[in-house]
């Protein structure tokens, strides 16, 4: 196994996926280059058995599917959820910010990032703008990426606080606020940050209406460790599910059934949203795929309780200096395969018939894997799983990919965790 070139394929697609708008439109054209056919949420379809399919229902969620030669309505889905999204800091609207000389960006805390991780970094911005145009109903939406270090939110000196090693307590409206450049003749003027934005996208300053800008850290992945045993790289979580999953539906196709891959967005702040996991949009994307083909709704609902759906995010490994904050026996390892993740509070969807199937698949396909769960004492963190299941009440899994600093600004993960990775989610696509 490769699994070297896996974790160099996985840094290239994190390093151009900077937002979950880019993370979208990196996938689509991964999809289109593989012979998919883009759909139209808003338009009826007419689908054809052995046909491979996308839908990007919002520019920062998007659907693959692809269809089996002998589908019929007694088949089932299989299905795979991540998110695009990563904890990070986004741009306000009025972004302008000067204290003595410096010229700063006004920010915003999306999701709950480790604030301390991301002082001293080299950072950029990506996201989308909102130009204005003919149409009052649509405006013209255009994506950007700086692609440059920008910005950055310097530490406070250790002889200006003496206190810093035994932690500090940022202020997220005072302490994670990054500078962009000096006050001075060139940078003095009024409204800099749109000026700025509006020559970057060659557009009248008037004509920008609004943005949905994240700050993102450009420092590229890489092995690290003695034998480059890690992979030590920005945005982990959860484009290493993301970037698996993708691999799985381009580079199988089941005879019968259909698989499905659903890239959500707003996963780290809950899902709730027109684009999270927690909407319809699940429901909607089945339901269309089976009229499509000219199946009955009624076989849909069916399909839906034959059928499976994995929910792939991260995990946490044992901490090499902190073990105590593991469960004592049933902790995962990087390295030591995906992590089958397990709480009978239902913040992860998994039952005991779901993890036996996950274990059949890999002991079938001799791939490695782990249990988790959280200390008790503990709450951990939810994902997706219970999230789709209580929209569409299939088989649930939640799994993903041990690793270390989760939620960090650069964190770390085992190199063969994410060969297992892709090999579990083809053996599922084609079992």
């Amino acid at each position: 196994m490769n699994f070297k070139q896996n974790a160099f394929d996985l840094i290239e697609f994190i390093e151009t996926a900077t937002s979950p708008f880019h993370v979208v439109e990196k996938s689509a054209a991964t999809l289109k280059e593989k012979n998919f056919t883009k759909l139209d949420m808003k338009q009826p379809w007419s689908l054809t058995k052995g046909e491979n399919y996308y839908v990007i229902p919002y520019p920062s969620t998007l659907f693959a599917f692809t269809v089996g030669n002998d589908t019929e309505e007694s088949s089932d889905f299989r299905i795979i959820a991540t998110h695009t999204d990563h904890p990070c800091l986004m741009i306000k609207p009025q972004a302008d910010m000067t204290s003595n000389g410096y010229r700063k960006i006004n920010t915003e805390i999306y999701g709950g990032p480790i604030l301390n991780t991301w002082l001293d970094r080299p950072l950029s911005i990506a996201g989308r703008v909102a130009i204005a145009s003919d149409s009052i109903f649509e405006p013209e939406m255009r994506f950007i990426d700086i692609k440059k270090p920008l910005l950055t939110i310097p530490n406070l000196a250790i002889h200006m606080n003496r206190d810093v090693n035994k932690g500090v307590d940022l202020n997220r409206q005072i302490d994670m606020i990054p500078i962009i450049g000096l006050v001075n003749d060139t940078l003095n003027k009024d409204n800099y940050f749109m000026n700025f934005l509006a020559k970057e996208l060659h557009v009248e300053v008037d004509s920008i209406l609004d943005f949905e800008l994240y700050i993102y850290n450009t420092e590229k992945g890489q092995l690290i460790g003695a034998e480059e045993e890690f992979i030590s790289s920005p945005r982990l979580d959860n484009l290493t599910s993301t970037y698996a999953a993708l691999r799985a539906i381009t580079d199988t196709n089941r005879t019968t059934g259909i698989n499905v891959i659903a890239l959500f967005d707003n996963e780290e702040v809950g899902s709730k949203t027109k684009q999270g996991a927690d909407s319809t949009l699940m429901t909607m994307l089945l339901e269309k795929i089976y009229e499509g083909l000219g199946f009955t709704h009624a076989r849909c609902l069916e399909a839906m309780m034959r059928s499976m759906h994995l929910s792939v995010d991260v995990a946490h490994a044992i901490h090499p200096n902190h073990a105590e904050k593991s469960d004592p026996t049933t902790f995962a390892k990087l390295n030591e395969g995906i992590v089958i993740k397990i709480n009978n509070n239902q913040k992860y969807a998994t039952d005991a018939k779901a993890v036996a199937t996950l274990q059949q698949l890999c002991k079938t396909h001799d791939i490695k894997y782990q249990k988790y769960v959280n200390r008790s004492d503990i709450a951990g963190g939810g994902t997706l799983g219970s999230l789709v299941s209580s929209q569409i009440p299939m088989l649930t899994a939640d799994l993903g990919i041990p690793m270390l600093a989760m939620h960090s600004a650069r964190e770390l993960m085992g190199v063969k965790d994410q060969t297992y990775m892709n090999q579990l989610l083809y053996a599922f696509f084609i079992a």
